[in-house]
């Protein structure tokens, strides 16, 4: 709940941290927890749907890049009806957004500030409009402020078959880039050619420096997009064509990497950061052209995003582990009313 919010005299359920951890061990349910009001320039909105994102299992566990103050609810994607406005907003009640709330989204009810809702235009219903805000932003601000991706180009996609790399993948064919994708396995590697991928490397059984190697006969990628770091990060700079630039969208393999200076000079390479969040106290305006073109992509058919399953709410623990151990794809929506 945002620190300045009072409370109506009404309840919801909402999923609650008290401390960092586990989400096995630190995620309860609670049914009795205080309804938030909006402040200045906030909304209040009934909880539709929720994305699931690895970024929040490293929020519960105190590991993301920002520790949200204890306690807290998580959930960093969500869509819904605006129920409540506070003085100054420009929402009015009866609009369906999605946002990235301020109270957290694994609840019936979610504060969110006003540069952080986009209203969904009326061709989208909230199972799509809650999974296209945190991962293909990013991946727009990765692929085209911060990496410059160009027509022509080969663009490398890591994890090519989850929330990110789709998002990647299909930005990327709009684009007009050639689209390589790595994935774990044969299912894996098929979603990433219906995405659109000109070509798919199974990381597990192939080296994929050396594929990326021979797919574009010895040129290497202009453009890599990398949500994963440790060994990936290590590979990818040794794969990266002549002016390339090497996108640092994550770390979901765990292991924070590090690269020799020299090997950036020698190849002229860009190793370019990629903190979405910050656009959004820095620049919002960045995010919201950005948005525009995400929604006209999607209603021209080339943004689509690839859900593995629509769950209840009672079962975002069971969510999280399916991204924790990799057995989704795509992305997960949370059915909450």
């Amino acid at each position: 709940m945002h620190p300045d919010a009072n409370c109506y005299g009404l309840a919801m359920r909402s999923w609650r941290v008290a401390e960092y951890g586990d989400y096995r061990q630190v995620l309860r349910l609670d049914n009795d927890t205080g309804r938030p009001v909006p402040g200045t320039g906030q909304t209040l909105i009934r909880v539709i749907t929720a994305g699931v994102n690895f970024a929040d299992i490293l929020a519960i566990a105190g590991r993301y890049q920002v520790k949200l103050p204890l306690p807290f609810t998580p959930g960093s994607e969500v869509a819904g009806e605006v129920v409540d406005v506070g003085p100054g907003s420009r929402l009015v009640r009866g609009q369906t957004v999605m946002a990235t709330p301020r109270s957290g989204g694994y609840a019936e009810f979610a504060i969110v500030d006003d540069d952080a809702a986009y209203l969904v235009p009326d061709r989208v219903d909230p199972t799509p409009a809650a999974v296209m805000l945190v991962t293909y932003q990013t991946s727009h601000i990765a692929l085209f402020r911060r990496g410059k991706l160009r027509a022509g180009e080969w663009l490398l996609v890591h994890g090519g078959a989850g929330g990110a790399g789709t998002s990647a993948i299909q930005m990327g064919k709009r684009a007009g880039a050639r689209v390589i994708a790595t994935a774990g396995g044969a299912a894996k590697l098929d979603i990433c050619r219906r995405c659109g991928a000109d070509e798919v490397i199974d990381y597990r059984a192939e080296d994929f420096v050396e594929r990326v190697r021979d797919i574009t006969g010895g040129h290497g990628a202009d453009v890599i997009y990398d949500p994963v770091g440790g060994d990936v990060f290590d590979g990818s700079t040794r794969c990266l064509a002549w002016e390339g630039r090497l996108l640092v969208v994550g770390f979901a393999g765990g292991r924070i990497p590090e690269i020799a200076a020299n090997r950036i000079l020698l190849k002229n390479i860009d190793v370019v950061g990629v903190n979405w969040p910050e656009y959004r106290a820095k620049d919002p305006a960045v995010l919201a052209a950005a948005q525009d073109d995400i929604w006209q992509g999607y209603l021209d058919g080339d943004l689509v995003p690839v859900v593995w399953r629509t769950l209840p709410f009672s079962a975002v623990p069971e969510a999280l582990a399916a991204i924790e151990s990799r057995e989704s794809y795509g992305k997960i929506v949370i059915k909450v009313a």
